[in-house]
This record gives C-alpha cells, sequence and structure tokens, in this order.
C-alpha cells in the first residue's frame, strides 16, 4: 500500500471542517474515519453519535457494535433497517481495524440506505485506498484520515487548542506543556482539559506558572530552559539545571534534551545560514511569518529570541556543536558511553559544547 501523503495540519484542516458541518446538521450516508491518531476518529465518532439524534431517538437509532465481536454481515443487516420513530437511525462500528474481511462491506457501501449513518472507526493505521470499499465512501461519503504529529507540529496544535477554550498561552506556557505532555493528542487534550477547568474564574491567559500549579512540571527546571541558558551562553544557568535533570532522570531523560538541543542549533543553523545569503548574495531576508513557517516556529516572540542569541553561535562552531549533539545522542544509547549515566553524559556534553571554539 502506498505510503500516505497526508500530514497533521491536513488532518486538523479536515477534523474542523467535518466537526462544523456536523454542528451544522450536515450528514453523509456513511464516514471512513481512520488513521494512526485515534484521538481525532474517537472525537468525530461520539459528535455523530451525538448530533445525528435527538435524545427520545437515540434509544432506538442508535447501535453501537464493535469490529472485533461483530461481522459484516451483521453490520449490513442493520444499516438496512429501517429507523424505528424517527428520519435516521446512526451505526457506528468501533475498532472498525479488527473487522474480519472488511472489504466485503463494498455490498453495502455500493447502495447505502438514505436513513441510516454508517461510521466506521477505523484506528491505529488507514484503510487500503485501492479497495473499492474506500473508493465507495471517497465517492459517496466522507473519508478522514488522521496522522500523528511531529514533535515540531505539536506546539501550533497546543496553542490553538488552549485558544479555542479562551485563553492566551504565553510561549513558554506552550513549550512546557509540549515538553511535558509530548505529541500524544488523547493525553494532551485530557490533561489540558484539567489544567483549564483548574484555573481561576475570569483567567485569560495561560502562564508558565499556571502549568507548574497544575502538572507539578517545573517552570524553571526543563528543557525549555536548558536550552535558553545553552544559546545565551550562560553556562552556570545550563549547568544547574543539568545537576537538576540528573536527580530526576524518569522526569528528564537525556534523549529528549538531546532532540531539544539539536533542534535549537539547527534552527540557529538555518537561521545563520539565510543571514549569510542575505548579506553576501542580496537574497532578500525572510519575514518574520515566513521564518515561523522556515523553522517550524509556532510564533513571532520566538523568532525575536532565535535572532538575539544567532550572533553568538556563527555556523562553523554550530556545526560543530551539531556533530557533538548527534555523538551523545548515540551514547545516550548505550554505544561507547563509558559507563556513564544520563546526568554524567549531559553535564559532559555540555561543558564540551560550551568549549567549542
Amino acid at each position: 500500500m502506498a505510503k500516505s501523503t497526508v500530514k497533521f495540519r491536513d488532518s486538523v484542516a479536515s477534523f474542523e471542517t467535518i466537526r462544523k458541518e456536523i454542528a451544522a446538521k450536515k450528514f453523509a450516508s456513511i464516514y471512513l474515519l481512520m488513521g494512526e491518531e485515534g484521538y481525532f476518529v474517537d472525537e468525530l465518532a461520539d459528535k455523530l453519535a451525538e448530533e445525528t439524534l435527538t435524545e427520545a431517538e437515540k434509544a432506538f437509532n442508535r447501535v453501537v457494535v464493535y469490529g472485533k465481536d461483530t461481522g459484516v454481515g451483521e453490520i449490513i443487516n442493520t444499516a438496512r433497517q429501517m429507523p424505528m420513530m424517527g428520519e435516521r437511525q446512526v451505526v457506528v462500528v468501533r475498532e472498525a481495524q479488527q473487522l474480519k474481511k472488511i472489504e466485503e462491506l463494498q455490498l453495502y457501501t455500493a447502495n447505502p440506505s438514505p436513513t441510516t449513518i454508517l461510521v466506521l472507526c477505523h484506528k491505529e493505521k488507514s484503510l487500503d485506498k485501492r479497495t473499492q470499499l474506500y473508493k465507495h465512501v471517497q465517492a459517496k461519503g466522507v473519508v478522514f484520515e488522521s496522522v500523528r504529529p511531529r514533535d515540531y507540529e505539536i506546539r501550533e496544535w497546543l496553542g490553538n487548542f488552549v485558544a479555542a477554550h479562551g485563553l492566551k498561552a504565553d510561549p513558554k506556557a506552550v513549550e512546557m506543556l509540549t515538553e511535558y505532555l509530548g505529541t500524544d493528542i488523547a493525553k494532551i487534550s485530557n490533561e489540558l482539559a484539567k489544567l483549564i477547568l483548574s484555573l481561576p474564574e475570569g483567567t485569560a491567559r495561560l502562564t508558565p506558572e499556571d502549568v507548574e500549579r497544575g502538572t507539578g512540571f517545573s517552570r524553571d527546571f526543563n528543557n525549555f530552559e536548558l536550552c535558553k541558558a545553552v544559546v545565551a551562553r550562560n553556562e552556570t544557568r545550563a549547568m544547574t539545571i543539568a545537576e537538576n535533570f540528573a536527580h530526576n532522570p524518569k522526569e528528564h531523560p537525556m534523549i529528549v534534551s538531546v532532540m531539544s538541543l539539536f533542534g535549537q542549533f539547527k534552527e540557529i543553523f538555518i537561521l545563520n545560514y539565510l543571514i549569510w545569503q542575505a548579506r553576501h548574495k542580496g537574497v532578500p531576508m525572510p519575514s518574520d511569518v515566513e521564518l515561523m513557517g522556515l523553522l517550524r516556529l509556532p510564533s513571532p516572540f520566538l523568532v525575536g529570541e532565535l535572532k538575539k542569541v544567532a550572533s553568538l553561535w556563527p555556523n562553523k562552531i554550530t556545526f560543530k556543536v551539531l556533530g557533538l549533539i548527534r555523538e551523545y545522542d548515540a551514547k545516550s544509547k548505550g554505544m561507547n558511553s563509558g559507563g556513564l549515566d544520563d546526568g554524567e553524559l549531559l553535564r559532559e556534553m555540555l561543558l564540551k559544547i560550551f568549549a567549542v571554539r
């Protein structure tokens, strides 16, 4: 099967479009909700199960089955039935990826019932797009494909999620949440919902202090602050943070610090190259908005912060630093580590970074 070309941003845009259509009572006869990121699949399935029927109709006309416990024939027979005391019925197939001979649903999707909304929740992977089943749904219904975000994509989504709840998040608060919660969308939405509920009434801005109070994640000792200290050449501050990490290895694994520092110096390398091009080749310097896209940064604030420190790390030095970080990435995974633990490796790497000339 060909690799999907759908990006995380495409999934988010498609999710929002379908969600608005459901809220406006614009329903399709078949929905194929598929892909790696289960959060979006579950959200749309729940929205359809709630919005398509009145409370009185749900008892008679909402059917939920699971792929492992049902068969294609049963689903087709149920979908062909007439609704009771209402205009339509909703049939939701959860965990459809576990349904045996799922391709045989094409016998129904070739000619779907106009009084049934069939929702197929095909999580963990996407349905083969070469099948007749997929082609039928694409032609007569709605296909939603969900992909997992990469590390650099989660910050923007997280900021938008907070904004959708009527709050503006400080850039540092977003970075803290990104580091603390990772890229698991379901975990992020659950934890953020709890955090937002814990805020005093009338709160308009989510601050690092709010995040620390709500999650216990330190606003002073995290990878955002580590990167900030390193690129500002504040060796004392960086080593203090590294010492804290050494005492909390489970909360601050070496691999996460390595990834954060590598990403930060890669951004500096790209920015310095663009500045060199503008000075020596007459190429226009990108605007801050353009730099946000090129550097995959979620706010102009972070672009401004990067510009402040870029001159401290000329690219001949930055190139060496990136090599060092790669070396310690391998060591953190047990290759030629000399028996040093994560805390010792991090401190050693930082000292070498500051010594690069």
